[in-house]
């Protein structure tokens, strides 16, 4: 046996040892076992785990945690990076969405404008109005989407003023074209947009409030029957686009869903592979980076039934992430 350590960390409750202060083999291999089991779980996981837990512990109600998503952003999705070019479009069965940007601006891309438009969804249903007040700080308005203010060129605030501007000069044009009939609607997001920030004083307040007017149309779309999500959900999810559009997409489905269904490789990449060419490669690559979005979601949001399988994944009835018939606009986030 080996004599007791009288340093630091010896004391009677140190694990793998006895009180007596001696190792005792079983313990110290059960203590080796536990710290590589630790270092298999990535960083990212285990923080996705703790707020996962979290978010499970409290319903979004009650916690004060409900957001909204326009369910057209549960059919197709934007793009995950930056694209060449002013028009973009995604296909989803019989439903194609198109998003047209004007060339000096370009198109909006990534995490910052899938959680603007959450927000933008979520305070047109809070406030019953198309004008949405972003405040007059823009460290302010980027609390509100769980954004850390960082400048530099690669920074948090010159992304979210840049990805604003796309966001809100953009048009979208959702199509629905079966054998029997085609329905389309052309939305611009915006009717009007004024951001008065200043990018190198975030924290500096102006003499006019930045806000945001959104068109009759987009306004009617968004709010005749938003997506419920939790908004805790999309702060944990929110380095991830893929992700993003993933929990989206199966609050919404499983929403609805009655019976399980299987859905091809080829259908997910044709919604949600921005990006990924449209070959033998481009699928395998798309679904390497789909499966582990896809486990990501199911960390925070475990209510879900999807699985993945050789040809797709398959999706069984199961809860939605927020319950539609829960939604009370009293208990809608206050703005801070």
């Amino acid at each position: 046996m080996t004599k007791k350590n009288p340093g630091a960390g010896s004391g009677p409750d140190t694990p793998g040892l006895t009180h007596a202060g001696t190792y005792l083999p079983g313990q110290l291999r059960a203590e080796a076992a536990k710290r590589k089991r630790k270092r298999l779980v990535p960083e990212s996981i285990s923080t996705l785990m703790q707020r996962g837990l979290a978010i499970e512990t409290d319903e979004a109600q009650d916690a004060g945690a409900i957001g909204f998503m326009a369910r057209a952003m549960t059919m197709a999705s934007l793009p995950h990076s930056r694209v060449p070019g002013s028009s973009f479009e995604r296909h989803n069965g019989a439903f194609s969405l198109s998003i047209v940007a004007p060339p000096r601006v370009g198109l909006p891309y990534g995490t910052v404008p899938r959680l603007l438009l959450s927000w933008l969804t979520t305070e047109a249903v809070r406030t019953s109005s198309r004008e949405l007040v972003l405040g007059d700080t823009l460290s302010g308005f980027m609390r509100q989407l769980d954004l850390v203010p960082t400048g530099g060129r690669w920074g948090s605030i010159k992304r979210l003023k840049d990805q604003s501007e796309r966001l809100f000069a953009s048009s979208i044009t959702a199509i629905y074209k079966d054998e029997r009939r085609t329905a389309i609607q052309n939305h611009s997001v915006a009717e009007r947009a004024d951001l008065w920030w200043d990018p190198t004083e975030p924290a500096q307040g102006t003499l006019w409030q930045s806000m945001v007017v959104l068109t009759t149309n987009f306004y009617n779309e968004i709010i005749k029957s938003p997506v419920p999500v939790d908004i805790r959900a999309l702060a944990a999810l929110k380095r991830s686009p893929m992700a993003l559009d993933i929990y989206v997409w199966l609050t919404y489905r499983m929403s609805y869903l009655k019976k399980p269904t299987n859905i091809t490789w080829e259908g997910l990449q044709g919604q949600f592979g921005a990006g990924y060419p449209e070959t033998a490669r481009g699928l395998r690559n798309f679904r390497a980076h789909f499966v582990p979005a896809l486990k990501k979601v199911l960390v925070v949001y475990p209510g879900a039934k999807a699985s993945p399988i050789e040809a797709g994944i398959r999706l069984a009835p199961g809860r939605p992430h927020v319950l539609k018939l829960s939604v009370d606009n009293s208990k809608l986030p206050e703005r801070q």
